[in-house]
């Protein structure tokens, strides 16, 4: 969807996405020293299936890469959309 701005509020610890300004979505964050957990992601019911969920998805994923930890992504939509984007894969959290 194009008009999606999706924006880092560390303040409330979440990317936030808006079209037209309002509240669209939101992705939250835990960031660690070594590790960045995404453990939810919302999408307003008025927005889904218009791309807001994919577009915080990539600004979240995007922002990890930037910070070069990998990601713990415990929210399920996260996980899969980084399945069905596997130039991600290569962020996910691998245990010892």
């Amino acid at each position: 969807m194009s008009g999606v701005e999706v924006v880092d509020v560390p303040e409330r610890k979440r990317f936030e996405a808006r079209v037209d300004g309002k509240l669209a979505g939101f992705a939250e964050y835990l960031r660690h020293d070594n590790l960045v957990v995404l453990p939810h992601t919302e999408v307003d019911s008025a927005f889904e299936g218009k791309g807001v969920g994919g577009a915080l998805a990539r600004a979240a994923l995007d922002d990890v890469r930037e910070r070069g930890v990998p990601v713990l992504a415990t929210c399920p939509f996260i996980a899969g959309w980084m399945q069905r984007h596997p130039e991600y894969l290569d962020l996910a959290y691998q245990k010892g």
